[in-house]
């Protein structure tokens, strides 16, 4: 297919570079092989499950009030928590 596009400047100068990278004059080929390894690479990551936490109940400590976390932190590490 043909067609016409408009690159922004900051574009083509990663694709000049790249193409100086790969030591090729071939415009069509660098943007062909680009735009299919982007467009693989999103399709890839949209196939990635998203990370979940999985709450578990870690059990209460006797004699400590969970109501205030301050007083919590206190008691296990001391003072020098803050």
């Amino acid at each position: 297919m043909r067609t016409t596009i408009t690159l922004d400047a900051d574009v083509a100068e990663k694709l000049q570079a790249e193409m100086r990278r790969r030591r090729t004059n071939n415009f069509k080929k660098t943007v062909n092989d680009l735009l299919r390894q982007g467009l693989r690479s999103r399709r890839e990551l949209s196939s990635i499950k998203p990370f979940k936490i999985r709450a578990r109940h870690m059990g209460n400590r006797p004699g400590l009030n969970y109501d205030n976390t301050g007083d919590v932190l206190e008691q296990l590490e001391g003072v020098s928590h803050r």
